[in-house]
């Protein structure tokens, strides 16, 4: 770390007081840093984060491209040497909470509405290749692949095969609520990462699913994006807990991490299956 600080140093300016580490995550280690005056945010990204189908370049691009929309903080810098280093403005804010998003699908569906329109960048997402990559990487390294995998992936098959054509949009395909921040002012969106290029509707069936939306929430989200099809985001909340278990399948054998993933997948892989999938096919 000490090496990329210093190289950031001769951008951003001097070192101000000593690096705070940030709320824990499960991929990079992120850091408050005052360089000039200023404080930043420098996410140290983890090894091999490539195998979970992040591209660190459209995690820049789709950064940049959002903060012009008004919806992410600013990209400041960025290194790729090594496994990479990404550094943006600091926001001062909290992370909301699912009860939070619940009650304010107003704002979070504009923000979304400005993402969607923020493209392109040199990127695709798509909840069913990555799913099954990730089995692939699983099984490649001997890794554990539990029970509720065959079943959740005959039902990914029929749910992708159930949705329409789409014209592609710049998605953050992330939207846990921590990434969601409200500095008291307005309402940002952070971390990048998986942002590319895919179906609008996988960021609204994400949203419902990582924050508990109820189908009442997800007609309210819809009305506030101006869209109609519940059929279709219901269907993608069910992908979105399929990527998200498959996510803990493959992150037992890349992570080094001291994170229950075997626990993550099951969860989430559950979760999808006990879902009302089925009634919107």
């Amino acid at each position: 770390m000490e090496e990329v600080l210093r190289e950031l140093e001769a951008c951003l300016g001097p070192i101000e007081g000593e690096p705070e580490a940030l709320r824990e995550g499960i991929t990079n280690r992120n850091y408050r840093v005052r360089f000039g005056g200023v404080d930043h945010v420098v996410r140290l990204c983890g090894a091999e984060t490539a195998l979970l189908g992040i591209d660190r370049e459209a995690e820049r691009a789709a950064g940049s491209a959002a903060h012009a929309a008004g919806v992410a903080p600013e990209v400041v810098a960025f290194l790729d040497a090594g496994d990479g280093c990404l550094v943006t403005a600091f926001v001062a804010g909290r992370g909301l909470e699912p009860a939070d998003v619940r009650t304010r699908v107003d704002e979070v569906a504009a923000a979304l509405r400005r993402v969607h329109a923020a493209g392109p960048v040199e990127a695709t997402f798509s909840p069913f290749a990555v799913g099954e990559r990730y089995l692939e990487l699983t099984l490649e390294r001997g890794g554990p692949v539990p029970a509720q995998v065959g079943p959740a992936r005959e039902a990914a098959v029929r749910i992708e095969a159930a949705l329409p054509e789409y014209e592609p949009a710049l998605c953050h395909n992330d939207l846990l609520p921590a990434n969601l921040l409200d500095d008291g002012t307005q309402l940002w969106i952070i971390d990048w990462e998986y942002a590319a290029m895919g179906d609008p509707y996988f960021d609204l069936g994400n949203l419902s699913a990582m924050n508990g939306l109820t189908v009442a929430d997800d007609r309210a989200l819809l009305a506030a994006y101006g869209e109609r099809d519940l059929r279709r985001l219901r269907l993608m909340r069910a992908a979105a807990e399929y990527r998200e278990g498959m996510w803990g399948v493959v992150q037992q054998v890349l992570s080094d991490l001291d994170f229950d993933f075997a626990g993550y997948a099951e969860e989430h892989l559950g979760a999808m299956l006990a879902s009302d999938w089925e009634q919107w096919l």
